[in-house]
């Protein structure tokens, strides 16, 4: 197995990083660019944004060679009792959905609802190819089977959910596609712990290469961007992967550990959502830009695009630790982490703020001197 993996990561980062200058190139040719037109942007050049293409390639390439070699070999069964060869079949047909759609609003802007209807089509495809979220195991407890209705609603909900909750939070340079890349390192943890299915841990590792190959472009100062062609794509495979991922045993720790994994982006959407509902007074607002996010607060607070950048990173990379030690170890030494983790971070902030005043301090007495 642990050869298979190594092969589904380095073919991926092997393909994404040779093809990602020709999205360069094409992204320049076919004008898929991304202008620093208004104040929301942080990019003051020109920039192309479909590197979400090469990620894609190198994600597809790796899977389609590791489930032919792997079928000639015997050593995969998607054909057995649990119907993976259908499952992959939906979810294949969702990111089509998804790439096509917004490869076209990459070029020429599409209406946010014509992406969200997309998003919606993707979702219950999925469902629809047997994919979906059916029952919650709750330990010492009892199995919570949930009606069918409730279960669909849930599945498409938590896709659509992810897949904007990447989207959303893709606005410096690597910040989406490190958030992503540290999701995809902790799921591949828990999904390993969890004895999940081999086409899980298959689809978690060749998303994580492709992404660790596009990443030296991508991370400031940027060479590209991944585009909503990427973005999107990141939010719905991790969203689908997560539900294969927990599909064999529905513990309550297992389903939540892709939730904490994803809270900093999800976070971000539901803070924004609530943020732009309660200032255009409509759920139309949902849909307007805005420059609130977690990233711009940063930005005003006086941190460089890197180091707003790194920091999520690390809040990422927390929370994921905090899910692995959760599944691991349970409640109170995954908290004991976190509180520990909190507290570092509140240090290093004051010592920033601190840095800062000073800083400012010293600007205004050479002013003063001239």
């Amino acid at each position: 197995m642990w050869g298979d993996i190594a092969i589904a990561f380095l073919l991926a980062f092997i393909t994404t990083f040779e093809i990602t200058p020709y999205t360069i190139k094409l992204a320049k040719k076919i004008g898929a660019v991304d202008l620093p037109k208004d104040e929301r942007r942080v990019n003051t050049t020109v920039m192309p944004r479909l590197g979400g293409i090469a990620v894609i390639a190198g994600f597809i390439v790796s899977i389609a060679y590791l489930l032919i070699s792997m079928s000639v070999e015997n050593t995969i069964d998607l054909f057995g009792k649990e119907n993976y060869y259908l499952r992959l079949i939906g979810f294949l047909i969702g990111a089509l959905i998804i790439s096509v759609t917004c490869f076209i609003d990459d070029i020429r802007n599409l209406p946010a609802i014509v992406k969200l209807i997309a998003q919606i089509i993707a979702a219950v495809v999925v469902v629809l190819f047997g994919l979906r979220i059916e029952h919650i195991n709750i330990p010492f407890l009892y199995k919570i089977g949930l009606p069918d209705i409730f279960s669909v609603i849930l599945t498409v909900g938590w896709i659509v959910g992810v897949t904007n909750a990447i989207n959303l939070i893709d606005g410096l340079d690597g910040l989406s596609t490190g958030i992503t890349l540290i999701a995809c390192l902790s799921l591949l943890i828990i999904f390993a712990l969890n004895d999940s299915p081999l086409i899980a841990i298959l689809l978690i590792t060749a998303l994580s290469g492709a992404l660790t190959g596009f990443l030296p472009f991508n991370f400031n100062p940027a060479r590209t961007f991944i585009g909503d062609t990427g973005s999107n794509f990141l939010g719905y495979c991790l969203a689908v992967i997560s539900i294969f991922g927990v599909a064999k045993t529905y513990t309550l720790v297992v389903i939540v550990a892709p939730l904490i994994v994803l809270a900093l982006p999800v976070f971000d959407t539901l803070m924004a959502i609530v943020r732009r509902v309660i200032k255009g007074k409509s759920l139309k607002a949902i849909m307007k830009a805005d420059k609130g996010h977690l990233h711009h607060i940063m930005l005003k607070k006086g941190f460089t695009q890197k180091q707003a950048v790194l920091i999520m990173y690390g809040i990422s990379a927390s929370l994921g630790m905090f899910a692995i030690i959760l599944l691991e170890s349970g409640i109170w030494k995954a908290l004991s982490f976190l509180l520990l983790v909190m507290a570092i971070i509140a240090i290093g902030y004051k010592n920033f703020e601190k840095n800062n005043m000073e800083e400012e301090n010293e600007k205004d007495k050479n002013v003063n001197r001239r």
